[in-house]
C-alpha cells in the first residue's frame, strides 16, 4: 500500500523541555481511514497542522505525497481537504466563500458543491455571520470536499455538533471516501464515529504512539484483565507480560490492557501467576481509550 501520509520521528514543542510531541512516527496508505485518539493536549491539533504545513516540527520530518508540506506548500495544499473544529470563515456571504475556493482549486466539482448545499440546506447568500456552529462546519466541508481532495486530514470536525448535524456530517465524508478512495486522518472524541468510519486507530499518550491498531483487531485480539491487588503486589509483574500494553491501579484491582483474546490471555495469567480470581474481557473502544490513557487513580 503506498503510503499517502507519513510522519518519521516528529518532535514538537511550544515551550523548552515541555514536549507535545515526542519522537511521533506512523503512516497512512492510500484509501485508510485513521482515527487519531489522545486526551486534551496529547498532541493532536499538532500533528494534524504539521501534516498540513501550518506548523514545523522541531525534529523529525512529514511527507505527504511524497512531498514537504512546509517546502512545497501549493503542491501539497491543492491535493489536501483540511476541516477543524475552530476554522474561521472568511467571506460575506457563502457563494464569496466557495467562489473564493473555487479560483483557488482549478478541479472543483461544481455538480458535488451544488449536492452539498441541497443536502445541508443551504442558501449562497447566507451570510458566514449568521451561521450556526452546525451550519458553519457545513460549509467548512464543501470547501473542503469539493476540489475531490487525495487527502483529508480532520481535526475534531464534528466536535460540538448535535448528533444529527454530525451524522450529516460524516456521513457527507463517507460518501466522497466511498466513491472516491480518498485517504483520511482524523482526530475525535466520540468513539462512536471513530468505530463508524474508522479502519485503524493511533492513540497518541505521554507525546508518543501508545497504540497502532486495527479497529477489527482491537475488537478480537486486545482485552482488558482484572487482576485482584491481594493478588500481586508488584505491577511489574504484569507489566511484564507478553503483549501488555498498560497497568494501572483500579481500586482494589490492577488493569491491565493485554494483547489476545480474553481466553488467551486468561490463561496466560493463570499459568503465570499460578492461582485464578483473574477475569479477562473485552471492552469497547470507549472505555479502552480510558484504560490507556486515562489516570493512574
Amino acid at each position: 500500500m503506498n503510503a499517502i501520509l507519513e510522519f518519521e520521528n516528529v518532535s514538537r514543542s511550544y515551550k523548552r523541555g515541555v514536549p507535545v510531541l515526542d519522537g511521533v512516527g506512523f503512516s497512512v496508505g492510500q484509501g485508510e481511514v485513521v482515527g487519531l485518539l489522545g486526551r486534551n493536549g496529547a498532541g493532536k491539533t499538532t500533528l494534524i497542522k504539521i501534516a498540513i504545513g501550518l506548523l514545523y516540527p522541531d525534529s523529525g520530518s512529514v511527507r505527504v505525497f511524497g512531498l514537504s508540506p512546509t517546502a512545497e506548500p501549493i503542491a501539497v495544499k491543492k491535493r489536501v481537504g483540511y476541516v477543524s473544529e475552530n476554522q474561521e470563515l472568511r467571506g460575506a456571504t457563502i457563494a464569496e466563500l466557495i467562489a473564493f475556493h473555487r479560483y483557488l482549486f482549478p478541479m472543483w466539482d461544481e455538480a458535488l458543491e451544488k449536492s452539498l448545499l441541497d443536502r445541508f440546506g443551504l442558501a449562497r447568500k447566507a451570510k458566514i455571520r449568521h451561521l450556526s456552529k452546525g451550519q458553519a462546519r457545513q460549509v467548512a466541508l464543501i470547501c473542503a470536499l469539493c476540489h475531490r481532495p487525495e487527502l483529508l486530514l480532520f481535526d475534531e470536525p464534528a466536535g460540538g455538533l448535535d448528533p444529527v448535524a454530525r451524522r450529516e456530517f460524516l456521513e457527507a465524508s463517507i460518501h466522497l471516501l466511498n466513491d472516491e478512495g480518498t485517504t483520511i486522518l482524523f482526530s475525535s472524541h466520540h468513539m462512536t464515529d471513530v468505530e463508524r468510519i474508522g479502519g485503524r486507530v493511533v492513540l497518541l499518550d505521554e507525546h508518543r504512539v501508545k497504540l497502532d491498531r486495527n479497529i477489527d483487531h482491537i475488537r478480537e485480539n486486545i482485552c482488558l484483565a482484572i487482576v485482584p491487588l491481594a493478588s500481586v503486589a508488584d505491577p511489574g509483574v504484569l507489566q511484564n507480560l507478553p503483549g501488555c500494553l498498560r497497568v494501572r491501579k483500579a481500586h482494589a484491582d490492577w488493569h491491565a490492557v493485554v494483547e489476545g483474546t480474553p481466553e488467551v490471555v486468561h490463561q496466560k495469567l493463570i499459568s503465570s501467576l499460578g492461582h485464578n480470581g483473574v477475569r479477562c474481557i473485552r471492552v469497547p473502544l470507549e472505555e479502552l481509550f480510558i484504560e490507556l490513557a486515562g489516570s493512574e487513580r
